[in-house]
């Protein structure tokens, strides 16, 4: 489902269905339903109930980020959750840090190619998220100074990972991608898969970005001197 008043996202899904060739077709994808403010997308996605939602950050009546509030507040942890990406400018701003609390799963160019749209669909319906090493680096380094750090609440939390994976953990709160941990710590990028996965399981999240956002609020991810 697309949610943006103008979006040239549109545009360009528009063309990528219409490549001539056949493994483009994207058979696999398909838009069930347009919205045009932040409103019309939190009763779409009830009615649809889409797998993936491109939103837009700015939007009229609801802006982006208080309907993805909306969106993932009501569902219930056993039900069908949408995946939602953000649709942003290229420079990344206030919004960031507030749109992954909420619940994003990631962030693409509002000029997004064709073929980096279908991508990022398919990474996100998929159950990863897609943000980019560069943007959590710049999130991190941007609300070091403005958002609190209370540290002593995620204590247990950090009790229970091994070294591995707190060490994993810091990487991911760095910005880190799968390779370029295991470059980091000397380990196959399976392996990385593997204690990704433990990290998320036991700090109690689905995909990395809120792993980043614990990481930070926990302490471990400090801005880039």
């Amino acid at each position: 489902m697309v949610s943006s008043r103008r979006c040239p996202v549109r545009r360009s899904w528009s063309r990528q269905r219409r490549s001539p060739h056949p493994r483009d077709a994207n058979d696999d994808i398909r838009v069930v339903g347009q919205a045009s403010n932040g409103q019309e997308s939190v009763t779409l996605s009830a009615r649809l109930n889409p797998d993936v939602i491109l939103m837009d950050v700015r939007m009229p009546e609801l802006d982006g980020i208080a309907a993805t509030r909306r969106i993932l507040g009501a569902y219930y942890p056993a039900a069908h959750v949408p995946r939602i990406l953000m649709l942003t400018t290229f420079d990344i701003d206030d919004y960031v840090y507030d749109a992954l609390q909420a619940g994003a799963s990631g962030f693409l160019l509002k000029d997004a190619l064709p073929e980096e749209l279908v991508h990022a669909v398919r990474v996100v319906a998929a159950g990863d998220a897609l943000l980019s090493p560069s943007i959590t680096r710049r999130m991190i380094a941007q609300f070091a100074t403005q958002k609190p750090q209370p540290r002593e609440r995620f204590a247990a939390v950090l009790a229970d990972l091994t070294e591995r994976e707190r060490e994993v953990l810091v990487l991911l709160g760095k910005g880190y991608s799968n390779s370029e941990i295991g470059g980091e710590l000397f380990i196959a990028e399976q392996t990385v898969k593997t204690h990704v996965g433990k990290v998320l399981a036991k700090v109690g999240v689905r995909d990395r970005v809120p792993a980043v956002i614990f990481a930070y609020d926990a302490g471990l991810a400090e801005p880039a001197s």
